[in-house]
């Protein structure tokens, strides 16, 4: 299971021009875009190693029993 451990160092950095396509602070995040596919991932490991799909998260114990 991946933990904090496994995420390299992040570096932030800040660009002077506004973004008109972004929220109020005029600031966009992009730190969650790159870790969408690695919950679906995961999961479907767990599905190929137990032949149970399961679709809620968190993925515990309890619902591959």
């Amino acid at each position: 299971m991946p933990v904090d451990a496994d995420v390299p160092d992040i570096q932030v950095q800040f660009i002077d021009e506004p973004d008109p396509a972004s929220d109020a602070l005029g600031a966009r995040g992009f730190g969650e875009t790159p870790m969408t596919g690695v919950t679906a991932a995961i999961t479907n490991a767990v599905f190929h190693a137990t032949g149970k799909r399961v679709r809620d998260l968190p993925l515990t114990h309890d619902e591959l029993l």
